[in-house]
């Protein structure tokens, strides 16, 4: 029987690649037979993972990737298709977080998260979808959140952009099915990061953890069987779907 999240001969690009949920995503996808371009601002944390991927037989390209930069958003989806051999899978993930009251959030700080959040995504997502309509179709899993779906203190501008990509890609999944495009999104909840390890290590997270119905926060290995099922033929009628992998914290709200 054929493994139907077997991405062996496609080629995948994931934005955000250089550290966190990214970079798992870039391993995961070459472990699953993909090629694999990893983007992002950061040019040794990709070289790095380049390294680790080819080290167990992937074929990785690292493309330099601001997604707040038009130019560099154009460039790198061109340069992955090209240097691979074609675009059949992207994962849009590149984003940021900054915490503050909502009385205190400057013009600045509101715009600099919208800008990477949601129109840096929505960049990618236009790029790809130019690539992949010529190509005849592709799959686009946009990186959302579990805020996108209920708020919280202090992150008022991370909120609005996450539900920001929930909504674009509903509406990109409509538009572009015509064009064998799928759209989907994945909304992780509270996974350990290098990145906030500290914080859900301590007292915060002790408060955190008691919101989730499973008691705990989610393994990196846990968003694998999503993210491959959304990537893969697996999902071929599967477009506008918002898929939820948070230990049931959603659904307790």
């Amino acid at each position: 029987m054929s493994n139907p999240f077997d991405l062996a001969g496609k080629v995948a690009l994931v934005a955000g690649a250089s550290s966190g949920l990214g970079r798992h995503f870039a391993l995961e996808l070459s472990r699953a037979g993909a090629k694999v371009a990893i983007a992002a601002r950061r040019q040794a944390a990709l070289e790095a993972l380049a390294a680790e991927i080819a080290a167990t037989g992937g074929t990785p390209l690292p493309v330099a990737l601001d997604v707040t930069d038009p130019g560099s958003v154009t460039a790198a989806l061109e340069s992955a298709s090209e240097g691979l051999g074609g675009l059949d899978c992207v994962i849009n993930n590149a984003g940021i977080a900054m915490t503050d009251k909502a009385l205190d959030i400057t013009e600045e700080s509101w715009s600099k998260v919208i800008d990477t959040n949601l129109s840096g995504v929505f960049r990618v997502a236009q790029a790809a979808g130019r690539i992949m309509k010529e190509n005849g179709g592709g799959a686009l899993v946009n990186i959302a959140s579990i805020m996108a779906l209920g708020g919280a203190s202090l992150l008022a501008s991370y909120a609005a952009s996450k539900a920001g990509v929930v909504n674009m890609t509903r509406a990109l999944a409509v538009e572009w099915a015509r064009y064998g495009i799928r759209v989907n999104a994945l909304c992780p909840g509270y996974f350990e990061t290098d990145i906030n390890r500290r914080t859900l290590k301590g007292s915060a997270g002790e408060v955190m953890v008691k919101k989730i119905p499973q008691r705990r926060f989610g393994r990196l290995s846990e968003l694998t069987g999503p993210l491959l099922l959304l990537a893969s033929d697996a999902s071929s009628h599967m477009t506008g779907s918002v898929v939820v992998v948070d230990g049931g914290q959603h659904a307790a709200i």
